[in-house]
């Protein structure tokens, strides 16, 4: 099917606009072939708004599925070589959930608390002082990264495709080299030893979420890609057509 419409040129010709959840994201589109101003970036939004937590809970958070692609063997061997420091709370399941077990029953450092609810996760967000996502493969727009901007909760995570962009080193959270185990054990430690720094990106990171990832920014963004793809025949309504019943 993807080969067909290629050829026919479907994607450029038959459709106004197509919509990106990241400027890396949108970038890879178009060497893949589709017509630069045909795409628009629209991120993921958090709605309704849970209000900044207070990172007072002295812990590192992950949310996500335990896969091998999502960087769950990095954090656990990170963890594994700490010295002392923080309790990593996971949150998920997948196919490497035997091995988070594992980690969980031997490191006190760490707790496994299996998938959870909504509302569970945005508690933890609230109380958590670093959230991590250690990704080895290509991002789309993971809303856990717009919950932890939400919350005003900093992000330590893989400099690596979507991630790189959506998260200022520095300034809402950390980057680290994919796969390091080494350097993710490290920033950990460097970020639980600088309240104030820490304390500083958490202000950054809600700043960052009610700028870009509020309901009523994404709305406006989307009425914008909806005029770009109706073009002319964007027309104001002037009356709504009566509709009778039918029978």
């Amino acid at each position: 099917m993807l080969a067909l419409h290629r050829v026919l040129g479907t994607w450029n010709r038959s459709v106004g606009q197509f919509i990106a959840l990241s400027q890396f994201a949108r970038e890879k589109f178009i060497a893949g072939g589709i017509s630069p101003d045909k795409i628009t970036v629209k991120p993921n939004f958090v709605d309704p708004d849970p209000g900044m937590g207070r990172g007072n809970g002295n812990f590192a958070l992950f949310v996500g599925r335990l896969a091998e692609e999502k960087g769950v063997r990095t954090l656990l061997t990170a963890w594994s070589g700490l010295r002392s420091g923080p309790k990593l709370k996971i949150v998920g399941d997948g196919p490497l959930a035997p091995d988070v077990a594992q980690a969980a029953a031997t490191n006190p450092g760490i707790e496994w608390l299996g998938p959870c609810a909504p509302e569970r996760v945005r508690r933890a967000m609230a109380e958590a002082n670093l959230l991590i996502v250690p990704s080895t493969w290509y991002e789309g727009f993971p809303l856990v990264i717009a919950e932890a901007f939400a919350a005003g909760l900093p992000i330590l995570a893989s400099r690596l495709g979507s991630l790189a962009e959506l998260i200022a080193d520095g300034q809402t959270g950390r980057l680290i080299a994919p796969g390091d185990a080494a350097g993710l054990a490290g920033a950990v430690e460097w970020a639980f030893s600088h309240p104030g720094e820490m304390r500083r990106m958490r202000v950054l990171a809600r700043s960052e979420y009610e700028q870009k990832y509020t309901a009523k920014a994404n709305y406006t963004r989307l009425m914008l890609i909806y005029e770009a793809a109706l073009g002319r025949f964007m027309e104001p309504v002037r009356s709504v057509p009566r509709l009778e019943a039918i029978g």
